[in-house]
């Protein structure tokens, strides 16, 4: 799994197209403020340690929200962080046990509609950690 982590002072967005058929309907914009925003894409090589990568995600997700003492994510499917990809029933379940774990902790979770193409408008903070990319 690759992360691509912001502290995100302001995150808008809004889905475009739909990009699996099967996707459910979407809900319209959406809007967080003083979030760590995670653009993740699930790999092939993922399949079968589900596990070990859920417990990674969590850790950093949990590890950039400290630093900047935010208790907003927002999870994003982004499938152009790798050549390598998992089929998308498996990017979104890792997704939802995220969002289910983070929950459980007290974190207030979001998420950009899955199986959508999105627009979307960012601000991202300055500071150096506001922008970190982790292969996990």
């Amino acid at each position: 799994m690759k992360l691509l982590m912001f502290y995100a002072p302001s995150f808008w967005h809004r889905p475009f197209a739909k990009s699996l058929e099967d996707a459910p309907e979407a809900p319209g914009e959406g809007e967080a403020r003083e979030a760590v925003v995670v653009f993740y894409h699930a790999e092939a090589e993922d399949q079968g340690r589900e596990s070990k990568v859920l417990s990674k995600m969590l850790k950093n997700i949990k590890w950039l929200a400290g630093k900047f003492a935010t208790k907003r994510v927002v999870l994003h499917s982004f499938g152009h962080l790798s050549t390598s990809k998992a089929p998308p029933e498996l990017a979104q379940e890792l997704a939802g046990r995220a969002a289910q774990r983070l929950g459980e902790a007290g974190y207030q979770v979001s998420a950009t509609p899955f199986g959508y193409l999105n627009e979307w408008k960012m601000h991202v903070a300055g500071e150096s950690l506001a922008k970190v990319f982790k292969d996990i």
